[in-house]
C-alpha cells in the first residue's frame, strides 16, 4: 500500500544506528502536522539510505511524504510502522510561476444578460 499525505515539517528527530544479525541498520524519524479542519500529528521513519532525504528540507516546509504503511506481530501485540520512501518540498508561495490577476477578467465578449428565462 502506497499513500501520500501533506503537512509541515514540526520536527526531525534524532538519528538512531545499530547493528542486527543483518547488518548495520540506521533510522530517522520525523513528525509533520496535517492541515485539515483537525490537523493531525504524524510520526514517519525513514531507513537506510532514504534518511538524507531530511537533510534537505527544514523544519516548517510544507511536504508532501509519500508512504507505506505496514504492521506487524511480535509476541501476541501489534505494531505499526508508517515508512516514507518520498520527501518532495512544496514551492515557496512567492515563488510561483503565474502570478494571480488582481482584477477581474476584462469583457470576455458574452452579453451581460444571457439567461434563458
Amino acid at each position: 500500500m502506497s499513500l501520500q499525505v501533506k503537512g509541515k515539517l514540526l520536527q526531525k528527530l534524532a538519528p538512531e544506528s545499530g547493528e542486527g544479525k543483518n547488518g548495520r541498520w540506521e533510522k530517522q524519524q520525523f513528525v509533520i502536522e496535517t492541515d485539515e479542519q483537525f490537523p493531525k500529528k504524524i510520526c514517519i521513519m525513514l531507513w537506510g539510505d532514504k534518511v538524507s532525504m531530511l537533510g534537505k528540507v527544514t523544519e516548517g516546509d510544507i511536504l508532501t511524504v509519500s508512504i507505506n504503511i505496514e504492521s506487524r506481530e511480535y509476541n501476541s501485540r501489534w505494531y505499526t510502522d508508517i515508512k516514507a520512501w518520498r520527501i518532495e518540498k512544496e514551492a515557496d508561495e512567492g515563488s510561483s510561476s503565474a502570478p494571480l490577476p488582481s482584477e477581474p477578467p476584462a469583457d470576455l465578449g458574452m452579453p451581460e444578460d444571457d439567461l434563458p428565462f
